[in-house]
């Protein structure tokens, strides 16, 4: 169960893959505010290159500091034509640094260096189509270079016909647009490699100074050459080579665990979760015995949970694991307590405590391990992100916390913690949980948390599951939950009129949590699912479907 850092705590390096580790190349994505900057982020690594994110006030010196091999500007809510709309050192162009631009981040590159930026007259929003110029372009790939080869050949005399036709038709392909302004003249040494019927300079290229913006979104999987778009630019254009793998981070991560506790004595909270217990995993292989795990069941858990961590973890891993049932003190602090940060924070703090006495036994536990993640970071308020919602993990804690924090799996996305439990040998029940919030079912009540709350979501639990489990749904829903709202409604039952609560099904789609979309299930399985939820789980006499994409709500409720 990971925990929120502290003034006093020393935790790991925030801008590298782990302390003591090795130094990878690194590509920094400068957030100008969009939404999908963590998904930059995302593809880049899925390129096999470390990245991480960093705020457009940086200075050059500061970015500097770090020896990026590339930098990419991201897209942003705001114009760059307002006042006040956020821009960056200019003296981040005199660094020798290959930049790629992307939607704002490509006018704010075009205007910085003297080109044009004009409102189109009419924004680009979704499905685009984009339209190769012809010119030899280092960015769009085969497509684009045909048809550049062809006006070549053209030129020389040879094959004529076909070269004309090519240029009467230049190749085109889809992508994802959303923008009002458009870069409608380039500066100075970059040419347009392609366009679209509103945005005439949508990709610009300036191969010399290796600065290059598009003014689509090759980051979302509605851009289909977006990806491969991406790693023309990190690989070939940057010469980055794909080091970043998990067998690595493996390897890196013990070596940097070793080095930061030494000879010490470390503890775990196990959550049930699945960043827990990679994080767990990983630092018994560095450390061995020195480690102990903290089991804390604190009523909030899902149905079975409890047994399955204690189990998995004492005889599959060998782990010296401390079983606390703690149900009751829970449930004690949380008594009349309805603000979900509250909740969060309580949860948090209570947690520590029953560290701090579970240790007690424990000679010299200095260090406490948490599974933190990467968008655990990012969500919880970062230097580059307003705060959503506090992380018990990243922003709850006690100051007078004793602890010193090892995270290592700090820098992940939780694809990749999936990727590195597998590789360590977690079995799959583990690795392929559903993700489950820290605080657990706490924070899927919506009102005060009880023990009859508690049973009546946790029941809703188990059938929201287990039906979309057999509609062999599983690899397509990414969380699939029940929430318990704090509103009753009259219904009907057995021809009585009842005054109960609802439960709240949520299921959505996802990649990697940094964006999500609500899952569309059939009918008929919404239908299996509130049929038995009524009929099976006591004080509940309504279900509704939560059809809320990430883009205005967030996964969880609270």
């Amino acid at each position: 169960m990971p925990f929120p850092n502290s003034a006093q705590l020393r935790p790991m390096s925030t801008h590298s893959p782990a302390a003591g580790a090795v130094a990878h190349p690194t590509v920094l994505v400068v957030d100008f505010g969009a939404q999908y900057a963590q998904l930059i982020a995302r593809r880049v690594r899925e390129a096999q290159v470390y990245s991480e994110i960093v705020p457009h006030t940086a200075t050059a010196a500061e970015l500097a500091q770090r020896s990026p091999a590339a930098i990419i500007f991201s897209g942003g809510p705001a114009s760059v034509h307002v006042e006040g709309a956020p821009g960056i050192d200019p003296d981040v162009y005199e660094l020798g640094v290959p930049i790629l631009g992307i939607c704002y981040g490509s006018q704010l590159l075009a205007r910085d260096l003297g080109g044009r930026v004009d409102r189109s007259g009419r924004g680009e929003y979704g499905r685009t189509s984009l339209r190769h110029t012809g010119v030899r372009s280092q960015l769009l790939g085969p497509v684009a270079d045909e048809h550049a080869a062809g006006d070549a050949r053209d030129r020389a005399g040879d094959e004529r016909d076909e070269a004309a036709s090519r240029r009467a038709a230049p190749p085109a392909e889809s992508v994802w647009m959303s923008h009002f302004d458009a870069v409608t003249e380039p500066p100075a040494g970059f040419t347009v490699t392609a366009s679209t019927a509103d945005s005439p300079a949508a990709v610009i290229e300036d191969p010399h100074r290796r600065f290059y913006g598009v003014q689509h979104h090759p980051e979302v999987a509605h851009t289909p050459s977006g990806q491969a778009q991406l790693e023309r630019f990190l690989h070939g254009i940057c010469g980055i080579n794909s080091e970043w793998t998990m067998s690595n981070v493996i390897t890196e991560s013990i070596e940097a665990i070793r080095a930061q506790v030494g000879s010490a004595r470390a503890i775990c909270g196990l959550s049930g979760g699945v960043d827990s217990a990679v994080a767990a995993a990983l630092t018994q292989r560095a450390i061995g015995s020195q480690l102990t795990c903290v089991f804390v069941d604190t009523g909030l858990m899902r149905a079975g949970e409890g047994e399955q961590v204690t189990d998995t973890f004492r005889r599959t891993q060998g782990i010296e694991l401390i079983h606390e049932r703690a149900a009751d003190e829970f449930f004690e602090a949380l008594a009349g307590v309805t603000d979900p940060e509250d909740k969060r924070k309580i949860i948090g703090e209570k947690f520590v405590r029953i560290f701090e006495r579970a240790a007690g036994g424990i000679t010299d536990a200095r260090f406490l391990v948490q599974g933190t993640l990467y968008p655990d970071v990012i969500e919880s308020g970062s230097p580059t992100a307003a705060k959503i919602k506090s992380h018990h993990n990243v922003g709850g804690l006690p100051e007078d916390m004793t602890f010193e924090l090892v995270e290592p799996l700090r820098h992940l996305f939780k694809d990749e913690v999936r990727a590195v439990g597998a590789e360590l040998g977690l079995p799959p029940e583990i690795v392929q949980r559903q993700p489950f919030p820290g605080p657990g079912l706490g924070v899927r009540i919506v009102g005060e948390v009880t023990p009859e709350s508690v049973e009546t979501v946790r029941a809703a639990d188990v059938i929201v599951r287990d039906e979309i489990a057999a509609a062999g749904l599983d690899g397509e829903v990414w969380q699939g939950f029940a929430v318990l709202a704090d509103i009753r409604s009259v219904g009907v039952m057995g021809d009585e009129r009842t005054y109960a609560r609802p439960i709240i099904v949520r299921a959505v789609t996802s990649e990697d949590a940094m964006t999500a979309d609500w899952a569309r299930l059939p009918h008929d399985l919404l239908e299996s699912i509130s049929s038995r939820i009524v009929n099976e789980v006591p004080g509940v006499n309504r279900v509704v479907y939560d059809i809320s994409s990430r883009s205005f709500g967030t996964i969880e409720w609270e």
